[in-house]
């Protein structure tokens, strides 16, 4: 015992520090007794713990200790719960139906009725009311014949275990990080508005997303990649003033000096890219598409399979390119609008020209997150229902919902194993997919947007969503009409390019983010030292929304809750990858990522994760924007001036 005090003092005290308080230490002893693990093993779970969390606000005291305990055993269950759920699958057929059960029934439901129900306590006002409204329907709905008694496994219901835990869930609220903590946080007025203070256009061609996928051409994918070098060759040579001499083949050998622009490949098929297996694959034009190793002896890059590249150097021998510099490639333009359509935006939310802005009732409330929506033990979307309740609450402008919604890689539904909420115009036998999305997901939209008239909601698909019949990224919108949402709800592809008022948003629901973080290869020192402003750096400076080519492996992901616990991937179309192009720098940068959540400005951009809603950090955003302030002098000018975003907006990553 006395081994083991002085090894949890060692692993866990933090210098001044030698000995842990006795309350924490005996709670300490407490976990490795009921998991029976080692010490060394509880220091990997609490750091992995403090990742999740966030290491600034997971402090090592005694509340935070017994919330740590708590989510290790809740993790444990739902483990045991996942291999007893899988056994069950094996039995019966991982591919099922989806079961509206409620309209089934058995002999034992027709004693519902027959026992009296524990009678509810009454909303005594309209904020019970509305935290009513968006409360998990009752899985009585769902499982009526379990209500009276416990599971005939001897388990306990999984819907019933996860809206305990959700309830229970630490830190609820918290604000774990604020970007311009000076600016004002937004107040929610009196009353929600009837008009939406916000007017959406999409500055993407939405038309162009609705393609056939899985009908890719070679010759088509080929020339949309040489394409892309080729454009950027353009770019290079204009903004270094080159003339068309200065470049070259790379693959040729000569004793002169030049420039090539290409792509980064790899030496081989498997395995992430390092310095001595890094290649340049140039396009038809400039090289016939040959690939030559690259010589990186004094040279200080961040590469990655896919990065476009203009390097100088020496082909000597003809055996490899040796790289001299590596030319910086231009960032795309900024967004900007004229003073007079500033004027007549700021007008929209109430602020007259040459009146001073009251933050209070000018600024714009949007909430960004992203899914998965529900927990991976139900499907009761307690997560969903509890961002709904805060955009209520704050009267919401904009409700910024990225994808997946209904996840393929949820177990429940990757087994087709679950039930619906009661339904009448559902038959048992008849019932689809769509059907789940409407009754788990667009009931949910529907009453918010009952109660925020005004609200803009905005759903991007992705690659995961089981009801969008569009496999390919990029992706087109979900179909509206299908899904029972409302006419406040707007559906955009996948990446999306649109504007609130004058602001501009970029968006994809797909972890490019994580993809970038595993294949990135540093070499020598990197110039930006965090790598989570590094990472959106690449999208800026390539002008893409996924600037891996190819895509990661499915194999290398990290593993799913499904039973075959593959990760979905990018499923890319080539033929149409100029559709994740950014060729402009948008205001505000939506990345969701498996990464930690942060909000950061890189290279002029407003750049946010808001993490998962039901994993990980289980985080979202809000976003406060104040109007643009016009000057005098700016008027006087009359051209286009920048937005200046990132100065004028507070944003809160906010536990849910």
């Amino acid at each position: 015992m006395a081994s083991v005090k002085i090894e949890l003092n060692n692993l866990f005290a933090i210098p001044p520090i030698t000995e842990l308080p006795p309350d924490i230490l005996g709670e300490l002893q407490s976990i490795l007794r009921l998991h029976s693990i080692a010490p060394q093993e509880l220091r990997y779970k609490w750091e992995s713990y403090t990742i999740k969390m966030g290491t600034e606000q997971t402090s090592l005291d005694l509340v935070t200790i017994r919330a740590f305990k708590t989510d290790m055993q809740e993790t444990l269950e739902r483990e045991a719960r996942g291999k007893a759920h899988v056994r069950s699958v094996d039995k019966r057929g991982s591919y099922a139906t989806p079961r509206n059960t409620a309209k089934v029934g058995d002999v034992l439901g027709m004693i519902d009725g027959l026992v009296p129900a524990t009678p509810q306590p009454r909303a005594t006002n309209g904020a019970s009311k509305r935290k009513a409204a968006f409360e998990t329907p009752s899985t009585t709905k769902v499982n009526r014949s379990n209500r009276m008694s416990s599971p005939s496994n001897g388990q306990t219901d999984a819907n019933e275990v996860s809206n305990f835990a959700f309830a229970n869930r630490p830190n609820a609220g918290e604000i774990v990080h604020t970007l311009n903590e000076h600016l004002s946080s937004f107040e929610p007025p009196l009353a929600p508005s009837s008009e939406a203070r916000v007017k959406l256009t999409a500055n993407t061609d939405l038309k162009k997303f609705y393609y056939k996928p899985m009908a890719m051409h070679l010759l088509e994918a080929s020339a949309v990649l040489d394409d892309r070098i080729n454009d950027f060759k353009a770019l290079v040579q204009s903004h270094h003033e080159l003339e068309d001499a200065a470049f070259g083949d790379a693959t040729g050998q000569g004793t002169n000096e030049i420039i090539a622009v290409g792509r980064i490949v790899s030496d081989a098929p498997e395995g992430k890219i390092n310095a001595a297996s890094l290649m340049l694959e140039t396009s038809r034009r400039s090289g016939n598409g040959r690939r030559v190793p690259l010589k990186l002896e004094s040279i200080s890059y961040e590469f990655f399979p896919g990065q476009i590249v203009a390097i100088r150097g020496i082909n000597a021998v003809g055996d490899s390119f040796s790289v001299s510099e590596i030319l910086e490639i231009p960032l795309p333009p900024a967004s900007a609008s004229l003073p007079s359509a500033l004027d007549a935006w700021n007008q929209r939310l109430g602020v007259e020209e040459g009146q001073d802005i009251n933050p209070s009732s000018a600024a714009l409330n949007v909430l960004f997150a992203s899914g998965p929506y529900t927990t991976d033990d139900n499907l009761g979307f307690e997560p969903l229902r509890a961002l709904c309740q805060k955009a209520e609450t704050t009267c919401a402008d904009v409700l910024f919902l990225i994808g997946p919604f209904l996840d393929l890689e949820h177990p429940l539904l990757a087994s087709g194993n679950f039930e619906l909420p009661d339904d009448p115009s559902i038959e048992p036998d008849q019932a689809t997919l769509t059907d789940a999305f409407r009754l788990m997901i667009g009931a949910v939209l529907t009453r918010l947007a009952r109660a925020v008239p005004g609200i803009t909601i905005v759903l991007v698909p992705s690659a995961r969503d089981v009801v969008n019949k569009h496999v390919a990224w990029p992706q087109e919108p979900l179909s509206k009409r299908e899904l029972g949402l409302p006419k406040q709800a707007k559906m955009v592809s996948n990446p999306i390019e649109l504007s609130l008022n004058e602001i501009t948003v970029g968006a994809t629901a797909q972890d490019i983010l994580f993809d970038l973080r595993r294949e990135e290869a540093v070499v020598g020192r990197p110039k930006e030292s965090d790598v989570l402003a590094r990472l959106p750096g690449h999208l800026i400076q390539q002008r893409h929304f996924s600037p891996i080519f190819p895509p990661v492996d499915r194999a290398a992901l990290p593993k799913t809750g499904t039973q075959e616990g593959i990760a979905t991937g990018t499923p890319l179309d080539v033929s149409y990858f100029q559709l994740g192009e950014l060729n402009v720098r948008r205001d505000v940068l939506v990345t969701p990522s498996a990464l930690q959540p942060f909000a950061k400005v890189v290279k002029g951009v407003l750049v946010v994760n808001p993490g998962m809603l039901s994993k990980g950090a289980r985080t979202y955003v809000q976003m406060v924007i104040h109007p643009r302030n016009v000057t005098d002098e700016e008027r006087e000018r009359g051209l286009a001036v920048g937005h200046n975003l990132f100065d004028r907006a507070r944003v809160d990553i906010v536990k849910i």
